[in-house]
């Protein structure tokens, strides 16, 4: 048993270096900005202090115009300042800020980033530590499959709700800026953005579970009869 989970550990150890690392640098750096805002009083790495911008960019809001040899049509974009030739049209997409944020509108600037953060980093601590397990006990075990299982479920639950999270929070956040924007279920689906090759991954990752665990079912079956 030694030699094959001694190769196993072996096959792991670039992606496993490189998760490790990524995520003890994300780790590091939100500490860091945790220890930043005690002493300046600023929320860490999203909240950019008192006088950071509270924006928010509504793309399905445009408005355009085509510049014809010297006149606009169809809009008062600034077209040749911005480079326009003649016959393009220039889209501008509407992006609002608070002049004096609230803080109820940083909070929800925050909401609209957070959750992809820790969706990254929780994906990252378990994919750590199912290389741990498969690197110490093997690939195919039903400890591994089991991993592969958890982190599958992780991307597929996560990646949805945290979509839908900031959608909502940057939904919310636009109707305290513009009045074109309400917070309604139709503009949260205007804001949503689906993570279409996440949701593709975590299935991936349910099918290989389904053979690492079959797999391994084989390994001990053989190994009854040896």
């Amino acid at each position: 048993m030694a030699a094959p989970v001694s190769e196993d550990k072996n096959l792991l150890d670039p992606l496993f270096t490189v998760v490790s690392t990524t995520l003890r640098l994300l780790a590091g750096l939100l500490l860091a900005g945790f220890a930043l805002s005690a002493l300046n009083g600023s929320v860490p790495l999203w909240g950019g202090g008192a006088d950071a911008g509270v924006c928010a960019t509504a793309d399905w809001i445009s408005t355009n115009s085509v510049n014809t040899a010297g006149g606009h049509v169809g809009g008062d974009v600034g077209d040749t300042a911005l480079g326009a030739r003649d016959g393009a049209r220039l889209d501008a997409v509407a992006r609002y800020c608070a002049q004096e944020p609230t803080a109820g509108q940083r909070t929800l600037r925050i909401l609209a980033e957070v959750p992809s953060f820790v969706l990254l980093l929780g994906g990252l601590a378990l994919l750590d530590r199912l290389l741990r397990s498969a690197a110490r006990d093997g690939v195919h075990t039903r400890r591994t499959a089991a991993g592969l299982r958890t982190l599958a479920l992780w991307l597929l639950a996560g990646g949805v709700v945290s979509c839908l999270a900031e959608a909502a929070a940057r939904t919310a956040l636009l109707s305290t800026l513009t009045t074109h924007v309400a917070f309604s279920a139709g503009d949260v689906l205007h804001a949503l953005t689906p993570p279409y090759l996440l949701l593709l991954t975590g299935l991936g990752l349910l099918v290989f579970a389904r053979i690492t665990r079959a797999g391994a079912a084989m390994r001990e079956d053989l190994e009854a009869v040896i």
